[in-house]
């Protein structure tokens, strides 16, 4: 009954144009700005999707680390013990520093990263291939796969080098001090190949063999300084994560591969949450009109007020009606917003209207991505707004003096 009468009211000529003016204004208001946090929101989580998955390249669903200090020590009863784990379906041994990578004149600071042949099976690097192959040879004969970044930065290509590549590792202990040149080991790499993931990794990254690693670092047989996890359900991975605490104990930190970017991730999240912020502004201007068409409204409909008092309504039910004619234009407004961005986003995946500048991406065009939640996210707060702004005008019409007259 009370959506009956706020939607004759709704539609309802008004003997003051200006009436109508106000109330599609504040419609108008709304709709944007639904329109605009819908879209924006939905390239943020196009942006969002893609970042992920240029990270999930690199990094695993789980990583044991030390908790305090750079290597940790696994024993092949530990290894086997991880393995046999509910929900864990491949580790990956690591041997990662940082070292200095020389090409006669050019050189670069690199993280090398050492890693065994089960490498493959916890990242999708090795899809991630430009040039050459995923060689990593041995100790002996070690090979090297290089981030296109640092091919540009030692000036060579993977797929076609002859000569090998000098690489300095600091040793983990010392034993003459005086002597700079003894802190470090040299050791001859063959590039084989290079990966183009993302800026972060394509700059900083060269893969080895672990062995090579371990060896020119002097790490002991059961040394290393991570443990690369790959599960076969990411969604149990609080479970698996648990667990291999447990098994480890507290000199070992467990990081989920949120946690592994935890400050990316947070930056993400408090950009959507500033757009937000400034959507609920706009949303604040767009309830000022709403009070003052629905208190124009009030006093047009006086009339209408006094008959259904008359006929028993009571205050509470008037300023119901009232509270629902603010729904209805939150709804309106809400409604086209929402099917303005569904629209517009719909367009964007089809014809990629709006392209990136520039030429360095992976992607040409702005991404967007629909997420039903962000929907229901928007829809609450039109209509917690608009319910707080319809209720002093719903108010004052409950007010109103019941006068018979004759």
């Amino acid at each position: 009954m009370y959506l009956t009468f706020a939607w004759r009211y709704f539609k309802a000529k008004k003997s003051t144009n200006a009436i109508n003016i106000i109330a599609w204004v504040s419609v108008t208001a709304i709709a944007f700005a639904t329109a605009a946090l819908l879209v924006l929101w939905s390239a943020f989580n196009g942006f969002e999707g893609l970042v992920k998955s240029l990270y999930s390249t690199f990094y695993t669903d789980l990583k044991v680390t030390a908790a305090t200090g750079k290597t940790i020590t696994l024993t092949p009863d530990q290894i086997a013990q991880l393995k046999k784990i509910e929900n864990v379906k491949t580790i990956s041994l690591v041997a990662e520093e940082k070292a200095l990578l020389r090409n006669q004149d050019f050189q670069a600071i690199i993280e090398l990263k050492g890693v065994d042949s089960n490498y493959t099976e916890v990242t999708t690097v090795e899809q991630s291939l430009v040039r050459g192959k995923f060689l990593l040879g041995d100790a002996d004969h070690p090979g090297a796969v290089l981030g296109v970044g640092i091919e540009n930065a030692v000036a060579v290509m993977s797929d076609r080098a002859i000569m090998a590549l000098s690489v300095y590792l600091p040793k983990k202990s010392v034993d003459d001090i005086s002597n700079p040149l003894a802190s470090f080991n040299e050791g001859q790499i063959i590039p084989n190949g290079a990966f183009a993931i993302q800026q972060d990794f394509d700059n900083k990254y060269v893969l080895t063999n672990l062995d090579f690693v371990k060896q020119n670092m002097g790490f002991q047989p059961d040394e290393y300084t991570a443990v690369e996890i790959a599960l076969v359900n990411t969604e149990k991975e609080q479970v698996v994560k648990n667990n291999i605490q447990r098994l480890l104990g507290p000199r070992y930190q467990v990081q989920t591969r949120y946690e592994q970017n935890s400050s990316l991730y947070n930056v993400m999240r408090l950009e959507k949450y500033a757009i937000y912020g400034i959507f609920i502004l706009v949303l604040i201007v767009a309830a000022f009109n709403m009070i003052g068409a629905l208190s124009m409204l009030v006093l047009e409909k006086q009339k209408d007020i006094q008959i259904l008092q008359s006929m028993g309504a009571t205050k509470g039910w008037i300023q119901n009606v009232f509270l629902t004619e603010g729904l209805v234009l939150a709804a309106v407004g809400a409604g086209i917003g929402m099917l303005l961005a569904l629209l517009l986003c719909f367009l964007q995946l089809q014809y990629k209207l709006i392209p990136l500048e520039g030429t360095s991406f992976v992607i040409d065009y702005y991404p967007v991505k629909l997420v039903g939640a962000d929907f229901v996210i928007v829809a609450a707060t039109v209509f917690i707004i608009a319910l707080l702004a319809s209720w002093l005008p719903s108010k004052r019409a409950a007010g109103q003096p019941f006068e018979l007259r004759n």
